[in-house]
């Protein structure tokens, strides 16, 4: 097998990887074609194609994240990972893992760990790397790797999102719900959504937001009521598309352009949270981004009464 052949076989796999650490589609990306030029200009054969190549790309992805702290602390608002509408690694035995680890919740939670904590985790707990490897990773020694590792999870289980196991009953469950938005129906939606309910929005400073978020039951109803018929009224469109692993949707304006993306966390047969990502910035690798404060001002203008 040529180190093409044998790079492509392992993309998904380093992608995967690299996103985890990331939380950024477009990062990953450049992280794994960054690892395809050191792997090309390599001079000798690594005994393990895998191992090399998860190592190249995980020092490269910790090295972005520590670039990118200070952006990431000065980022106005929550942060939400960039959009995944399909992750590209499949590995039945670590099903379970590969899903958690995806979700937008969880996303959050590793963008609080250090980025060796944060590497460490996703080698270890997500992609059942030996210690051995995950040292070679990062650079440090099998004891602190474990001391990472101990640290991470610790972190990780405390704050851990959980999520309605069955596939089937979610995917249902999120069906009803875009079904209620687009009738406008108050009763139906008001019976799929938690009673503390919350959406939260990242848009970055970039796009309009709903404050710092909106909790409860009758907030949400009342906010989800009162907009979506507006963005219908002016050709906006709701796509229901798994986003993260998780049931979400892909909002369009009329001319089909990306707006903003929805995921739903779907526990005990009710929607504990919405999460949108607004930013512009986060939302080009899905297509042409729509300017959302035009559909805004365009709403607003079919909401105002007639003089």
């Amino acid at each position: 097998m040529t180190r093409t052949e044998e790079f492509e076989e392992l993309r998904p796999l380093l992608f995967a990887i690299a996103y985890r650490i990331l939380g950024s589609v477009s990062e990953a990306e450049d992280a794994v074609q960054e690892a395809w030029l050191r792997y090309e200009a390599s001079p000798t054969t690594p005994t393990s194609s895998k191992a090399f190549l998860s190592a190249v790309v995980t020092r490269i992805s910790i090295d972005v994240v520590r670039s990118a702290r200070v952006r990431r602390e000065e980022y106005v608002g929550q942060w939400l990972p960039e959009p995944l509408l399909t992750d590209p690694y499949e590995d039945p035995a670590r099903s379970a893992e590969l899903a958690d680890s995806v979700s937008v919740a969880a996303l959050v939670l590793l963008e609080r760990l250090s980025p060796l904590e944060r590497a460490v985790f996703v080698l270890r707990e997500v992609f059942g790397f030996g210690f051995p490897e995950v040292a070679s990773a990062v650079g440090r020694s099998e004891a602190a790797c474990r001391q990472l590792a101990v640290r991470a999870r610790r972190h990780m289980d405390e704050g851990r999102p959980r999520f309605e196991a069955d596939r089937r009953v979610r995917d249902e469950l999120a069906a009803r719900f875009f079904d209620a938005l687009r009738e406008g129906d108050v009763e139906g939606l008001r019976e799929l959504l938690a009673a503390d309910v919350q959406i939260v929005g990242d848009g970055g400073g970039r796009a309009p937001l709903w404050g710092k978020g909106v909790f409860g039951l009758g907030n949400v109803t009342r906010v989800l009521v009162s907009t979506f018929p507006l963005f219908a009224r002016i050709g906006g469109t709701v796509e229901p598309h798994e986003v993260n692993g998780q049931p979400g949707a892909i909002f369009r304006d009329r001319d089909g352009k990306v707006l903003n993306t929805w995921t739903l966390d779907v526990l005990d047969g009710q929607i504990q949270a919405i999460r949108a990502v607004l930013n512009p910035d986060k939302l080009g690798h899905l297509g042409p981004v729509a300017d959302a404060w035009a559909v805004l001002r365009e709403a607003n203008e079919v909401r105002r009464p007639p003089t």
